[in-house]
């Protein structure tokens, strides 16, 4: 067995750790491996430890190698050490039961299945989930058995969303009008109302909980931590600490690919936002191998990164990969159409989007470039604007305030004013923020009839929910129809081949091609085929000399021929990018592989 590091200055996050420790971060920058690293060294050092899962796509099972379910499991070669899922569906499904089993041969029918319609919706999933989360927070009995308890969260956007629901929830449980929500009646809520509170006191306690502020040596990465801080602050959550992750040093300083490496490194790190540089900093080293199974976790703290001086020069499959501008050629081959681009965080979503949309543009086709995640990285990827192409955003804050402008102005011809300011109290409802944002994604859906609509998505697990909601929107919808009536709804459209096209991107990695491949098997269970897999920034492909990253390109291998020979039909492998891909020139470049 790998002796187990001690806990050095640089690990002072974890000498010091409070009873709650929360993992958060933009997608890929190694959250779950930093989490799992630190309840294995914890329990190492005798800590009973539970480590959470937040994330609806959660790959906890796989860093761990331990099948896990939504109640503790023991990790195997790990004394002390339990981890769980909190499975979002499971917990909407209890919810559901628990809240329609007291009214069930109480209320008529009609009703029962009108309570039942209400609780169909993703707002229920999100606050079912949120119930686990807190209980596990909260509730001494549920967490008695352990020293710490260690959350790993999903990517940043889906997590302020989770850490702002208890502040939400109280407020409009104050003034919330009426007995029933979109959750079912309020008086079951307000029964929970004190476990909310008691969840925001305890987000908000120094003492008991830790928020760590995961980020790679990366501009964007870094971008994203400093606004996670800065409104993780305005909830109350002042106890954080900024954890850098894969810091490289480069052995060959004669290799251009790993100086540039560690030049974009060292200058994120000399541009970092104002909001990060003062707080407590530790800082991990650039593995040469994935950072999965016990083993490998239990080498994630050392001081240096394992030896891979003799790591051998990578030879690429013959065929079966295509490049990005071949995918783009094969796009424009249309005159519209949607394109969405799904995967992990952090496996360059974004730019692969912005890179399409750019050539697309550049073709001379009509481009809309939009995105549905919550951290919003389209304006520092894409600062300027380009001809035949338009970019917007959906922001889910200003979603929902024209979604409950729009209600009430189409109520004002019905209502009197009293109905007008009860209405307008219940608009207030957290449950809103998901219908609106859904309603902005329906009408981006049906954006591609006229021009190309791409789409740019948030990390998996958000971006399920959404397709959750249109599955659930389509069987409402469809099952209401009058005989003979055609409709065309959202789930109908991502499910004509002909007219959507799915790319889903990946990193050449063990989790990132784990969770694609669970993405795409979601995505084929709502009858949506993928058009394509991307699998992004391979240094496999760059060809490095550098000992480390050629390590690292290596163990890229098996996870490309996995892609190709099992996953898909078509798959563009795109380079590692000695520049980091901003702006509309070196996105052209990146699909017409031109050097900059």
């Amino acid at each position: 067995m790998t002796a187990t590091p001690k806990l050095t200055e640089w690990l002072e996050f974890l000498r010091q750790a409070p009873r709650h420790l929360f993992f958060t971060g933009k997608g890929g920058v190694g959250k779950t491996s930093l989490a799992c690293a630190s309840a294995i060294l914890l329990g190492d050092g005798g800590k009973k430890v539970l480590i959470v899962s937040t994330d609806p796509a959660s790959n906890l099972d796989a860093v761990l190698e331990t099948r896990l379910g939504g109640r503790p499991t023991g990790v195997s070669g790990v004394p002390g050490v339990d981890a769980l899922n909190i499975d979002p569906e499971q917990a909407a499904r209890d919810y559901r039961e628990l809240t329609v089993a007291p009214h069930q041969g109480v209320l008529p029918e009609p009703e029962i299945a009108l309570l039942q319609e209400r609780l169909s919706g993703a707002c229920t999933v999100e606050v079912a989930a949120f119930d686990e989360f807190a209980l596990l927070l909260t509730d001494p009995a549920a967490t008695a058995a352990y020293d710490h308890v260690i959350f790993d969260t999903a990517p940043t956007g889906h997590t302020l969303r989770l850490l702002e629901l208890p502040a939400a929830w109280t407020g409009f449980l104050e003034a919330a009008p009426g007995d029933v929500s979109c959750l079912g009646p309020l008086s079951g809520l307000r029964a929970q109302r004190e476990r909310y509170e008691t969840t925001v006191r305890a987000l908000a306690d120094p003492s008991a909980t830790a928020i760590i502020l995961v980020a790679r040596p990366d501009r964007v990465a870094l971008i994203e931590a400093a606004r996670t801080s800065t409104e993780l602050r305005a909830q109350g959550m002042t106890n954080q600490q900024l954890v850098i992750n894969g810091v490289f040093r480069a052995a060959d300083q004669r290799d251009p690919l790993a100086a540039a490496v560690e030049r974009r490194g060292a200058e994120a790190l000399a541009r970092m936002p104002s909001e990060l540089s003062k707080l407590p900093r530790s800082a991990i080293p650039l593995h040469g191998r994935n950072i999965v199974g016990r083993e490998a976790l239990r080498t994630f703290f050392a001081a240096t990164p394992e030896s891979s001086s003799s790591a051998p020069a990578v030879t690429l499959p013959d065929a079966g990969l295509m490049d990005l501008r071949a995918l783009v050629d094969e796009l424009a081959a249309g005159s519209h159409g949607l394109i969405m681009v799904m995967g992990k965080g952090g496996v360059g979503k974004t730019t692969v989007a912005a890179a399409v949309a750019v050539a697309l543009a550049h073709r001379g086709k009509a481009v809309h470039l939009t995105t549905t995640d919550p951290a919003q990285h389209l304006v520092e990827t894409l600062p300027e604007r380009v001809p035949n192409l338009e970019v917007s955003r959906i922001d889910p804050k200003e979603e929902v305030r024209l979604y409950r402008e729009r209600m009430l102005e189409t109520a004002k011809a019905t209502k009197t004013p009293e109905q007008l300011a009860l209405l307008n109290e219940e608009l207030q409802s957290p449950c809103y923020e998901e219908v609106a944002v859904f309603q902005a994604f329906s009408r981006a859906v049906m954006g591609g009839r006229k021009g190309f609509m791409v789409i740019d998505t948030a990390p998996t697990g958000h971006t399920l929910l959404l397709l959750d909601t249109a599955g659930a929107y389509h069987r409402q919808l469809t099952r209401n129809v009058p005989a003979g009536v055609r409709v065309h709804t959202p789930l109908m459209r991502l499910q004509d081949s002909a007219y959507t096209k799915i790319v889903i991107v990946t990193l050449p990695e063990t989790t990132p091609v784990l969770e694609a491949g669970q993405l795409q098997n979601d995505l084929r269970r709502a009858g949506i085929e993928p058009y394509a897999w991307v699998i992004n920034a391979s240094l496999a492909a760059a060809k490095p000399s550098d000992p480390l990253l050629r390590s690292r390109a290596g163990a890229e291998l098996p996870q490309i021929t996995k892609v190709k020979d099992n996953l898909a039909q078509r798959i563009v492998l795109v380079p590692f990018q000695a520049r980091e891909p901003v702006g509309a020139d070196l996105l052209l470049a990146l699909v017409e592989q031109r050097p900059v």
